[in-house]
C-alpha cells in the first residue's frame, strides 16, 4: 500500500507566512515601545521629546507611586505625541515616565534637568535597580533653601555607576499650565550654559533698570506722567520675567513660596494697566481718539475686576491669553493714531509689533503646535521681543520730545513775530502817552510842590510837639520823683522810681563816679568794666571796685531797693521810725532792721549839720560813706 505524500511547497509556504507574521508583530511592537535614551558621551545635551515620554493623567489626584507600579496602572499609560508634553487640565495631577540606558564606562558626570519654573509641586522618583525609587520633591511650593541646586531649575545628579536601563517616574500638579520639559545634560555642558543664561538675565534685567533710571531722572525733571507710566510698566514687564524665570523666588522671595502663586498674575496685570495708561498719555488718546479713550479705560476696569476674582480663584491666573485684549487694544490704538500722522506713534506701534509677535509665539508653544521648533529663542521670545519694544518705545519717547522741541519752536517764532508786532504798536502809544505824560507829570509836580511845603510845615510841627513831649515827659519824672521823695509814700510807689538792682546800681554809679573815677590803689583814671553790674576795674592795676563799695550799702544782706527805701524812710522821718515799723513795711525781720536802722540813724546825726541845707535829694547823701571817701 502506497502512503499519501504530502506536498512540500505547500508546508514551506505557510512556515514562511507565520515567521512574516511574527516579524509584523515585532515590528510594531517594538514601533510603540517606549525608546530608551542612552548615556553618551559624545551627546552632552538631549532633550525628552515625542515617544521618549510617556504619561497619566490622575485626575483623582490620589495616586502614589506604589498605585502606578501597579500593572493594570502601567498599561494605561501613553505615548507622549507632542513635541513638549503639557498638563492640560490644572486640576489633575500628571505623571511622566521615562527610561534612561545608563553607560559605567562613562568619563562624565550627568544631571537631570526640569524647566517650566512655575511648577507648583514637582516630584521626580529615582530607581536604585533594585526595585526600590527615592522621592526628590521641589517647586514653587517649597522653600527655595531646600533644593539641592541652588538654581531656578530643578537638578538632579545621576547615580552612573550601572549599565542597567532604568525608568524614572516625574508627578507635576500646578495651578497653572506648565511643560513638562526634561533634559539629561553633563554637568559640565551645564554650568556653560547655565554662567551664559544668568549672564543673558543680568543684561536683560540690566537694561530695564537702566530705562527705568533714565525715564524716572526725566520724569522728576519735566514732570511728565507718561515718563512714570512707562517705568512703573518697565518695572513690571522685569518682574513678570523673573517671576516666569524662577529668578524672583531665587533672589526676592525665596523664603516666600506663596509669592510664586501671585507673582506672575499680579505682575501681568500691571504690566497691562500701566502699558494702556502709558498708551493714553503718550498719545493723548483723549483728545485724538475720544472713542478709543473711553474703549481703553473700561479695558483697564474690566481687567482689574478679572485680577480681582483671580484673588480668589488661583487657577484663573493660569488664562493668560486675557492678556492679549489689552494689548491689541494698545496695539490698534497706536496704529490709528499713526494714521493721523503723528509721528511719535510710528516707533510705538513698530514696538507693539514686536510685542505681538513674542506674544503670538507663546500662545503658540501654549496651544503645543506641532510645527513650532522648541529652543531658547522660542522660549525666550517674549523676553527679546520686549527688548526691542523697550528700545523703540524709548525712541518714540525721543521722538515725541523733538516733536514738542519743533512745535515749540514754532510757537517761539509766532511769538517772535508778535512781539516785534507788539514793539511797533508800543512805540506808536508811547510817544502818544508821552505827551500825556509830560502834562500829566507837570500838574503832578505842582501838587508835590505844594504837598511838600505842607509836609515841612508838618514835620516842624512834629518836632516841635515831639521835643514838647519830651519835655514834658521829664518834668513828669521829676515832678513824681520831687513828690515821692517828699511824702511819705508806700514801698510799692517808691518801686517805680527804683524797681529793681539794675535801677539802684545804676544810681548808685552816677552819684559815687560823679566827679571822676580814680583808682583807690593807684589813682589811675582809665577803667573797664568790672565782673559786676555797673563795676569799674583799673586798667593799670586791675582793681575790681564795685558799684557798693564805699557805701552805706556795703556788706549788705537785704536787697539792694529794699536797703534804698529803708534809708529814705530814715531820712524822711529824722531817724524817728522804729525797726518795727520798718520790718512791717519791707517784710524783714526786726533784728536786721534795728541793725540797719541804728546804722543810718548814726550817719543821720553825724551829718546833720551837712543835711539841713541839701533839700529835697539829702537823703542821697547819706549813701556814701565819708570814711572811705
Amino acid at each position: 500500500m502506497n502512503k499519501p505524500v504530502s506536498n512540500p511547497s505547500k508546508g514551506h509556504l505557510v512556515k514562511i507566512l507565520m515567521v512574516m507574521c511574527l516579524f509584523l508583530t515585532l515590528t510594531i511592537e517594538l514601533s510603540h515601545a517606549q525608546k530608551i535614551i542612552p548615556v553618551n558621551d559624545k551627546v552632552p545635551h538631549y532633550i525628552f521629546s515625542y515617544g521618549e515620554i510617556e504619561y497619566l493623567e490622575d485626575s483623582t489626584n490620589v495616586l502614589t507611586l506604589s498605585d502606578i507600579l501597579k500593572p493594570a496602572v502601567q498599561s494605561k499609560f501613553l505615548i507622549n505625541k507632542k513635541y513638549t508634553p503639557k498638563n492640560y487640565h490644572v486640576t489633575s495631577a500628571y505623571w511622566y515616565r521615562f527610561k534612561i540606558k545608563h553607560a559605567k564606562a562613562s568619563a562624565k558626570n550627568w544631571i537631570l534637568e526640569f524647566f517650566d519654573q512655575s511648577i507648583n509641586h514637582f516630584g521626580l522618583f529615582v530607581p536604585d535597580g533594585k526595585g526600590h525609587y527615592q522621592a526628590y520633591y521641589s517647586g514653587t511650593a517649597y522653600p527655595f533653601s531646600q533644593r539641592e541646586y541652588q538654581h531656578k531649575n530643578f537638578i538632579y545628579e545621576l547615580n552612573n555607576d550601572s549599565n542597567a536601563t532604568l525608568t524614572y517616574y516625574v508627578r507635576i500638579k500646578s495651578s497653572q499650565s506648565v511643560s513638562a520639559i526634561m533634559v539629561l545634560r553633563d554637568i559640565r555642558w551645564f554650568v556653560k550654559y547655565a554662567l551664559n543664561e544668568y549672564l543673558i538675565f543680568g543684561l536683560f534685567y540690566g537694561m530695564v533698570i537702566v530705562f527705568s533710571l533714565y525715564n524716572l531722572l526725566m520724569f522728576f525733571a519735566v514732570r511728565q506722567m507718561q515718563y512714570l507710566y512707562y517705568v512703573l510698566y518697565n518695572l513690571s514687564i522685569g518682574l513678570y520675567e523673573m517671576s516666569i524665570d524662577g529668578i524672583a523666588f531665587q533672589y526676592l522671595w525665596p523664603d516666600w513660596p506663596l509669592g510664586n502663586e501671585y507673582g506672575i498674575g499680579f505682575t501681568l496685570y500691571l504690566s497691562s494697566v500701566f502699558a494702556l495708561m502709558f498708551t493714553l498719555n503718550f498719545l493723548y488718546v483723549k483728545t485724538k481718539a475720544p472713542r478709543l479713550y473711553q474703549l481703553i479705560i473700561w479695558v483697564i476696569i474690566l481687567r482689574s475686576l478679572f485680577f480681582i476674582v483671580c484673588l480668589f480663584n488661583k487657577h484663573l491666573f493660569s488664562y493668560k491669553l486675557v492678556e492679549l485684549i489689552p494689548l491689541l487694544v494698545a496695539y490698534g490704538t497706536g496704529i490709528y493714531i499713526l494714521k493721523n500722522r503723528y509721528r511719535p506713534a510710528m516707533f510705538f506701534v513698530i514696538g507693539y509689533t514686536f510685542l505681538v509677535i513674542g506674544f503670538l509665539i507663546k500662545i503658540l508653544l501654549l496651544l503645543n503646535v506641532p510645527w513650532m521648533p522648541y529652543g531658547p529663542f522660542t522660549y525666550y521670545s517674549l523676553s527679546f521681543c520686549f527688548i526691542f519694544e523697550m528700545i523703540l518705545v524709548s525712541f518714540a519717547i525721543g521722538e515725541r520730545v523733538r516733536t514738542l522741541r519743533k512745535n515749540e519752536s514754532e510757537v517761539q517764532k509766532k511769538m517772535i513775530h508778535q512781539l516785534q508786532v507788539n514793539e511797533s504798536l508800543k512805540d506808536t502809544l508811547n510817544k502818544e502817552l508821552s505827551t500825556l505824560v509830560d502834562q500829566r507829570t507837570q500838574e503832578v509836580r505842582l501838587k508835590a510842590s505844594i504837598i511838600e511845603k505842607q509836609n515841612e510845615e508838618i514835620s516842624l510841627m512834629n518836632t516841635m510837639l515831639e521835643k514838647d513831649n519830651q519835655e514834658l515827659h521829664l518834668n513828669i519824672e521829676k515832678v513824681n520823683k520831687a513828690r515821692v521823695m517828699s511824702d511819705h509814700v508806700d514801698f510799692a510807689e517808691f518801686s517805680k522810681i527804683y524797681p529793681d538792682r539794675e535801677t539802684c546800681f545804676k544810681y548808685l554809679s552816677e552819684l559815687k563816679w560823679a566827679n571822676g573815677y580814680a583808682c583807690r590803689k593807684c589813682t589811675n583814671t582809665f577803667y573797664l568794666a568790672g565782673f559786676l553790674p555797673y563795676s569799674r576795674r583799673c586798667t593799670k592795676c586791675g582793681y575790681d571796685e564795685s558799684v557798693i563799695s564805699y557805701t552805706i550799702f556795703q556788706n549788705s544782706k537785704i536787697p539792694i531797693n529794699k536797703a534804698f527805701y529803708m534809708l529814705f524812710l530814715v531820712y524822711s522821718t529824722k531817724g524817728k521810725i522804729s525797726s518795727h515799723k520798718l520790718s512791717g513795711l519791707l517784710l524783714i525781720r526786726q533784728s536786721t532792721c534795728w541793725a540797719y536802722n541804728s546804722k543810718m540813724q548814726k550817719i543821720l546825726e553825724e551829718r546833720k549839720k551837712e543835711l539841713k541845707t541839701s533839700g529835697e535829694g539829702g537823703w542821697s547823701k547819706l549813701v556814701l560813706d565819708s570814711n572811705h571817701t
